[in-house]
Order: structure tokens, then sequence, then C-alpha cells
């Protein structure tokens, strides 16, 4: 590959960074208020986006991006998820981190902090700070557990925004003043209970959340000790349930579940009938980094997975009270397998020679919708009460599916990306469409890590080469447009704001957004592994695009649009405003 240095005029980029010009007091009633703007987490908004056209603030708020870089087990990406600025007319809601740095893998000697900023002449100005005791659940090498850094993330409900703390609690501030006025710790002060993901608020102001409490000292090789989901009302009244009592036809902690083939027997599967072992499954509780959706009827969904065992996984529906509704599993729904997405068997990339057509040659038997903790996928509610989720899957290339159930616990279906994403909503023209990222993913094996059996190399399966595209598709799964990375240029902001790029990514960058934006005309602003910010028309048409500060790996990062049509995103830690 011909690697090619540039110094790009700054015009070619959009560089421009100046203050608005004005001070945005004539807001719109839009307000994201939590993950994915609202209870549904559909990501969508009543108002016009403005062009990507400036960077109107550019504020830090994780200083230890360098560190994160630098550390060995993250190198060279940033392996962490990131809040999504919440946004209430003039003010603006984010965390910020503190502390220190040491490593990776003890992440807890950081500190987190939710900050309300304010317009003011043009500039986001800080009104007050607020330091939360929480900490993320430890660090995990095993196949369970985190590797990426999880997310803090507050939510607002009514004149009051929730902070996640610590022992499985919740602070309870005012929006405006940052007062505190409650903490709530329904679940004790047990410093091995975390809470994990973006808490959700309904419409009447009720907060729920997930926590789990593992054993101390030892959380990803022992089972999980307990999980709960929580429920707290605005005058600050308590329920919580435990995540086992939900789904009691699920698999015990100590009963088995069907595993994967040992690596010495790869090619998989074995042979055209071979069964996998099993293993302990482990206790269900939730994903540590999963939301929580809320249907407008006040039905809650969340996922679960049995603490060992990710390929069983579950999606709840809990009524109000905190009763099962149904629940539906995520095992055996795929048959895009062998001789599918993968190669043909017997070459390179594909299926041991005999192997059923459509299986996951890891357990042969049809794939699997796998709840991980290192993905933030939240269930997203679509306006005919269908949920959302995006499931992790190895066998095809790490990408995933979208799956698509109906409102009473019924598979409808799937489509071949999803983990780590929570879809959008597009309603129009009394339907809606559904978008998303949809990465095929380069540097990666089908289906193994093995070079022998899954080069790394996708060119091996030309009808399915590496490729990163933003995808519509209708109500019905079908695909309507797509909009494809094809930027080859790796590039930074020096401090004089000229831009250095290099030509090393020939098959585009993927794209490292996990909430989108979806503005009343149906244009998606996302942003891309390759430092950019894109506005994206209907039918894949690209509107506008501006790079913001540098090309990064991985780091999650949801974006935000105010009422006046302001886009907030993320890169390289810094919190960007973007607009005319």
């Amino acid at each position: 590959m011909i690697r090619r240095a540039l110094m790009l005029a700054a015009v070619v980029f959009g560089v421009a960074f100046a203050a608005s010009a004005q001070t945005p007091n004539n807001f719109n009633q839009v307000t994201w208020n939590q993950w994915g703007e609202n209870p549904q987490h559909t990501g969508e908004v009543s108002v016009a986006g403005q062009a990507a056209h400036r960077m109107l603030q550019d504020v830090v708020y994780d200083p230890f991006v360098a560190q994160e870089q630098a550390d060995p087990l993250s190198t060279p990406d940033l392996l962490v998820h990131y809040q999504a600025p919440l946004i209430d007319g003039d003010n603006v809601y984010m965390e910020f981190k503190s502390g220190t740095f040491t490593t990776h893998d003890h992440w807890e000697t950081q500190i987190w902090n939710e900050k309300r900023l304010h317009w003011e002449n043009g500039s986001l100005v800080t009104k007050w700070s607020f330091q939360s005791d929480w900490k993320p659940a430890p660090f995990s090498l095993l196949a369970n557990g985190p590797y990426w850094q999880p997310v803090f993330h507050a939510v607002f409900a009514g004149s009051n925004v929730y902070v996640p703390g610590a022992g499985g609690s919740i602070y309870k501030l005012d929006k405006l003043s940052g007062a505190l006025i409650a903490h709530i710790a329904p679940l004790g002060n047990d410093a091995d209970t975390f809470l994990g993901g973006p808490p959700a608020v309904d419409a009447a102001g009720n907060v729920y959340y997930h926590a789990s409490k593992f054993v101390h000292g030892n959380a990803w090789a022992s089972d999980v000790v307990n999980s709960w989901l929580v429920k707290v009302s605005p005058n600050g009244t308590t329920h919580f349930v435990n995540y086992a009592s939900l789904n009691p036809g699920a698999p015990a902690g100590n009963a088995k579940c069907s595993y994967i083939f040992n690596d010495n027997q790869l090619p998989w599967p074995p042979s055209p009938d071979a069964v996998p072992p099993t293993a302990t499954c482990g206790t269900q509780r939730p994903g540590l980094n999963s939301g929580i959706g809320i249907a407008p009827d006040g039905t809650v969904y969340t996922v679960t997975t049995a603490h060992f065992i990710d390929r069983t996984s579950y999606l709840l529906a809990v009524n109000p009270n905190l009763t099962t509704k149904w629940v539906a599993s995520m095992r055996d729904r795929f048959n895009d397998g062998c001789n599918v997405i993968e190669p043909p068997n017997g070459t390179p990339g594909g299926c041991r020679v005999g192997s059923h057509t459509g299986v996951d040659p890891s357990q042969n038997r049809p794939g699997a919708g796998r709840v991980i903790d290192d993905s933030s996928a939240t269930p997203t509610v679509a306006p005919d009460g269908a949920i959302l989720y995006g499931a992790y899957t190895r066998y095809n290339y790490f990408q995933g599916h979208l799956m698509k159930f109906s409102s009473t616990g019924q598979y409808l279906g799937g489509w071949p990306f999803g983990w780590d994403m929570t879809p959008n909503i597009y309603t129009h023209n009394n339907t809606y469409s559904i978008v998303f990222k949809e990465n095929h993913y380069g540097d990666s094996g089908s289906y193994c890590d093995d070079e022998n059996f899954c080069p790394s190399d996708r060119s091996t399966n030309p009808a399915y080469p590496e490729a990163y595209f933003i995808t519509q598709l209708s109500k019905n799964l079908n695909l309507q447009w797509q909009y494809q990375n094809t930027n080859d240029l790796s590039c930074t902001r020096n401090p004089d704001g000229t831009v250095s790029c290099v030509s090393d990514h020939p098959n585009g960058f993927e794209w490292c957004v996990n909430g989108a934006v979806v503005d009343k005309n149906g244009v998606v602003y996302v942003n891309s592994e390759d430092g950019g910010l894109y506005a994206i028309n209907q039918g894949g048409g690209l509107r506008d695009h501006l790079f913001l500060n540098l090309a990064i790996g991985a780091a999650y990062t949801p974006l935000s649009m105010d009422g006046n049509g302001k886009i907030y995103t993320q890169n390289d830690g810094h919190l960007f405003v973007v607009g005319n």
C-alpha cells in the first residue's frame, strides 16, 4: 500500500472555528433528556439540523485520552464508552472525567463528574459540577465482563437530573442549581454492586436502571451474586426486582448451556452433525452497557445474558409494576452462517466440507443473538410497538445482527449487522424507516481467529468485502439506501489549525457512532473513526462533512441535537458543537 503524507488546506475539511454569533435563546421544544433522546430511544427530533459548516465550541471532557491510547491494553485505540450530551434549552449536561488515570485495567482511579454548561454570549460556560462516587464494574480479560471502559450516563426527569452513584445508587439533583435533592440507594451501599448502562425515564418521570452485584475480587470467574431492575418514582419511592425472577424459565446459574467447539477441531463444525460441549451457564443478568427502552404504554424492555455464556440471552418485556409481561429468547434465530455469509465450505474462511448450510460454525446450530458487556446496544421501540435490538454475533465477521421483535414477543427477522448500536427511527408518510451503522469489518477472520482457517484478510471473500455503511431499512427490514465511507485519509489537526493526513485506509473507516440523530427532514447525523461529522440526506447523498480533530479508533460516541438544530458530537475526548 502506498502511503502519502498530505497537508490539506483548511477549507477542504471545513475547519473554521468560531463562537456562535448569537446566544441560542429561541429554542424549539426539543429536550435531549436521555440516551436516544426519548424513552423509545429513536434519536429522532422535530427540528431541522443546521449545516455542519463550523465548530462553534470545543470542550475537553476526558483529559486521559492520550494515556488511554498509550496503555498496552488499548493501543492504539480509545476503548471507552461516553455519555450522550443532554440538552435542555440553552443548558447542556455532560460527563467530565477527573482523578488519575493509572492503567486501562484499573479505570476505577478516575472520577466521573456531571456538569451543567450554559450558553452565554456564544460560549458554553460551566455553571455547576457534581462529583459522583460511581465506579465502573471491574475490567475483564475473560469472555464475559467489560474490556472497554463502561458508560457513565445521567438522565433528565422533569426539573431534575439523575446521576449514577456507587453501590447501585443514583443521585437526584436540581437541574439548574446542581443542588443535591436526594441520594437514592435502594440496594444498600455495597462496593461490589454497580449501576451499569444508561438509565431511562418514562413519560411520567419514573427513572429505571439496572445494577449487578459481583463476587469481590472475582467478578467474572464466579457467578454473579445478584442483579436488579430498579424503578424510582418522581416522589422518590423505589421498587426493584431481581432479574432472575423476571425470567424463571431461563437456565439456572449452575445449569449447562451449549458452548463452542475447541480450536483444535478447526475448521468448524468438526463434522456435519457434531454437537458442541456444554459449560456452566451462569445466572441471568443485564448487559453492563445496555440501557432500557420504554414504550408509550409504559412497558419496559431490557436485555439479559447468562453470566458465563452470552449465547443464552433474552429480551424481556416488563410491566410498569415490575412484573414480567413476556420473554423472548435470542437463541437459534439466524440461518446465515456456513455457505451464506461465510465463504463456501472448504475454502479459506469457510466451514468444513459437508457442513450444513446456514449454521453458526462454532455451535453447528442456528446463530444466536448475544448480549455482551462491551456493547451499548439498547432496545429501540418503533412507532408500531416493535422492538429493535442490535445483538452481537461472532461468526459473521464480528458484525452482529439487528433483531426485530413484535410488541408481543414474536421474532420478526433480522439484518446482518447490529452490535454496539441503538438504531434510529425516521417517521414519514405514515410509516417509518430504521437507520443504523453497518460495518463490514476488515482484519478479522470470518468465524475464528486462526489464520490457517479464517484469514483476517477479508479479500479472501470478494463477494463480501470490507466496507462501511450508514444503512436505512424499511419497517419490514428491506434495504432503502446506503451511504459508504470511502475516505482513505487518517488526519490530525495541528496546533495552527492546519490538517495533516496520510492515506492508510484504502477501504474507508468504520462508523464509531452508537447513537445517531435523525432530524425532521430525515437527515442523518453521524460520526466516523476518520474524525469526521457527516450529515447524510435521505436517499444516501452526502449533504455536509466536517473534520473535527483526529482520526481515532474505536471510541463509541453518541450524538445529540438542540432546539436550534446545532449538533453536539464527540471526538478525541472533546465535545464539539457544530452548526452554520
